[in-house]
Parts: C-alpha cells; structure tokens; sequence
C-alpha cells in the first residue's frame, strides 16, 4: 500500500474498485492545517474527469497497468483480435472496451492496448489513420451551403466530412480522435 505522497501523473490508482488515471496533482502545505494533495483524477473505463482531495501520507492503492503495443488482426463478431507485436499471443478485446474507436480501426493497424490483471480496459489509436473513400456523392460546383463539405463513407463504414472534391475510391488521412479529414494521401 503507497501513500498520496507517492503519486505521480499518469499513474493509475483503484480507488473503490474503480481505476483512475492521475491527470494532475498537487502537494499543498496551508499556513494553517495539515498539507494535502489535490488531484485531477480521469475513470478509465468511462473517461469522466473528476477533482479529488486527499489527506497527505494517505494511504491509497496503486493499480498495475500494462500498456504493449499491438497489432489489430480482425473482428470475430464478438470481439475484436489483438495480436502482441512481441510474443504473438492475440488478445480479444470486447466490442465495449473499443467503442467509437472501431470506426477507425483497420487490418494490422498498429495500436497500444491497456490492461489491468488480464482485462483489457481501453485501446489507443494513432493520432491519424489513411483510409479509403467507398462511397461519397459528386461535389457540385456551387453547392456550398455546407461550407463546402459533403458526407463520404469510409472502408470501415464510418461517415465523414469531406471537402467537395473528394471523389470515390481516393485515399484520405483522417483523425482518429474527432473523425476530421486531414487531408489526400498520394
């Protein structure tokens, strides 16, 4: 069991049964009363942010987490196939742990999986992802009510926005956290 004195940021602690990620802390020492450490706490599972004060020298739990790179193999229909870029054993990762980020998830993508006693708890994607346009509508010149954007579907079935003149079967750069076009890929 560690102290509040030994938190540092990006640890993970299990407070109640629950993981937090440490986004930030803080050691305070008052002129008057005992000193204690403000944190700025994240749940891992569901990623809401909460603030959170402890006593100094209190003692709290530390949770091992285990972060590898993998490599992403496919969907069984229950589960999505990790595979670990090191010692080849494939992981299943349930369809809730994955959520949104499915939307971007393409064969051998390389992708960093979280997991604490065997569990896995979240996936990281890259930052940007190159995918194919399966399907978009021709862009008409003129029509810019939308700002000069239009909706195309992604190899993965996604929608995004896309500038008008992206057509069918091109390849673009996308933005794995908000699913905004980056750009064309030659």
């Amino acid at each position: 069991m560690a102290t509040t004195n030994d938190i540092k940021n990006g640890t993970t602690l299990r407070l109640d049964g629950v993981l937090w990620n440490v986004l930030e802390f803080q050691h305070v020492k008052p002129g008057k009363g005992g000193a204690f450490v403000r944190t700025k706490l994240k749940n891992v599972l569901t990623g809401k942010i909460v603030d959170k004060t402890f006593n100094a020298g209190a003692k709290v739990e530390f949770a091992n987490v285990d972060r590898r790179e993998m490599e992403y193999l496919y969907n069984d229909g229950e589960s999505f196939i990790f595979m670990d870029t090191d010692t080849f054993d494939q992981l299943p990762v349930g369809a809730e742990v994955v959520g949104d980020d499915a939307n971007f998830l393409l064969e051998n993508t390389k992708v960093t999986v979280a997991t604490n006693e065997g569990n896995p708890l979240y996936i990281e994607l890259p930052a940007a992802v190159e995918m194919e346009i399966t399907q978009t509508d021709p862009g008409v010149q003129g029509d810019r009510s939308t700002g000069g954007t239009k909706p195309a579907t992604v190899q993965t079935g996604a929608t995004i926005q896309v500038p008008l003149f992206i057509t069918t079967g091109e390849r673009v750069k996308v933005d794995t956290r908000t699913g905004d076009y980056l750009g064309r890929v030659n």
